[in-house]
């Protein structure tokens, strides 16, 4: 592990090494686990997503880049970009998901994981800026904990929620990349907020074919509320001190317990020190993973350090390989 120099009031290596963290377990979740994630995903696909795209506004690394909007459940109207092949048809299709905070631009997330792929990066509710939405806070430490009280009006179950519809609305917008109409299976990749968020989605939609989740958050909440950081999970943190029986509520919406149930091929990349998402965490979303999967050690993560490029290129090197090696017609 690396020794980094930093200032963080605590370890965010938390004294764990390699082989401590490949050790660590999902908790089993509530018993009504899957009943409550099926409904969610049924209602989902429900919604008539109604995708709108708006004009070119870029075109670069094989892509054009337009704007999107969509409905997701509850009526909310998601907005975010839609990436198509500059020439031919798409042979590939992504949902691609962000970290907290949003995102204001298809940023390194294009160029895409495949030549000749579509794809579309949903701001999901509440985050900036294409998925702002009144009432839900953009703020991280505020966005996590927005209807928390209760498994049926938490945000995060919206957010996983509109992931799923920003599926439907790429198969609508770009028919025949799904099996179900004959095509290679969609592949999901999200960092962060987005890589738990992938990973509370995966196990219940049959059009993705493959996933790949960086440094992934919510994995083992029971260990997570122990853990100081400087990403969300502090102010779940805090809110269980004044609010204990969120801890009811929180095995709704564990990565890692859903991560028990993912049996598409799952390439995660975890880290060894990274002070926003404990790496714990993060491994216990790799190590309970149900079906083939494929891990990248990453030396931090949220942390910016003299490998952090050489890291980056790795990865996305290693992503390109997994998907191309899975997602074929």
């Amino acid at each position: 592990m690396a020794d980094f120099t930093h200032d963080f009031p605590f370890d965010p290596g938390y004294d764990h090494t390699l082989q401590d963290l490949m050790e660590i377990p999902a908790p089993a979740g509530p018993d009504d686990f899957d009943a409550f994630w099926r409904a969610r995903h049924a209602a989902a696909r429900a919604v008539a997503t109604e995708p709108e795209i708006g004009p070119l506004e870029e075109e670069r690394d094989g892509v054009r880049i337009h704007g999107v909007t969509f409905t997701s459940v509850g009526g909310v109207r998601i907005g975010g970009w839609l990436a198509l092949p500059a020439e031919g048809p798409a042979e590939h299709g992504f949902v691609i998901g962000h970290g907290y905070g949003g995102r204001e631009a298809p940023g390194p997330d294009v160029p895409l994981p495949l030549p000749r792929s579509a794809a579309i990066l949903p701001c999901v509710r509440g985050m900036k800026d294409r998925g702002l939405h009144p009432g839900i806070p953009d703020v991280s430490s505020a966005h996590v904990l927005h209807g928390i009280a209760s498994r049926d009006t938490y945000v995060i179950g919206d957010c996983v929620a509109d992931l799923w519809c920003a599926a439907s609305a790429l198969s609508e917008l770009v028919p025949g990349l799904t099996p179900q109409e004959g095509g290679p299976g969609l592949g999901y990749h999200g960092e962060s907020f987005g890589g738990g968020l992938g990973a509370l989605a995966l196990p219940w939609d049959d059009r993705f074919r493959a996933g790949q989740l960086t440094v992934p958050t919510f994995g083992n909440h029971p260990l997570r509320l122990t853990l100081r950081c400087i990403g969300s999970g502090e102010a779940v943190r805090g809110y269980r001190e004044e609010h204990p029986e969120v801890t009811e509520v929180l095995p709704y919406f564990d990565a890692a317990t859903a991560a028990t149930r993912l049996e598409l091929p799952v390439l995660v990349a975890a880290a060894l020190f990274d002070p926003s998402v404990p790496p714990p965490g993060q491994f216990a979303v790799y190590n309970a993973l149900a079906g083939e999967r494929e891990l990248r050690v990453m030396d931090a993560g949220h942390f910016e350090y003299e490998g952090t490029a050489a890291d980056v290129a790795g990865l996305q090197a290693a992503r390109s390989q997994f998907f191309g090696a899975r997602l074929t017609r």
